[in-house]
């Protein structure tokens, strides 16, 4: 997969470099995967879900950080919409951002 959004992950992994170790691991894991699937998706993450609208969530060190990316499965690439603690993930509506 392509990742688009990777200033994303440096930045957010500027402010908070609690979870830059985590977010590292998200990033190589994705770039070195290809999914053309959800089930592909979760073979990485087993904990990934759909969230509407080519929209996915991804829990980020343990589920204290969330992750919405748009996958588009066709391009093989991400772009990342989303990165956040869980509180604040839990005010926004991924399917629209």
């Amino acid at each position: 997969m392509r990742i688009v959004t990777f200033r994303k992950i440096q930045e957010f992994s500027e402010q908070h470099p609690e979870v830059k170790s985590a977010l590292q691991d998200w990033y190589h894991k994705t770039s070195r995967a290809k999914w053309y699937s959800l089930s592909d998706m979760k073979n990485t993450f087993g904990t990934s879900d759909y969230a509407g609208n080519n929209r996915f969530v991804f829990n980020i060190k343990e589920n204290h950080y969330r992750l919405v990316a748009i996958v588009i499965f066709a391009s093989q690439k991400v772009y990342i919409r989303f990165l956040g603690t869980h509180a604040e993930y839990e005010k926004i509506n991924c399917s629209s951002i």
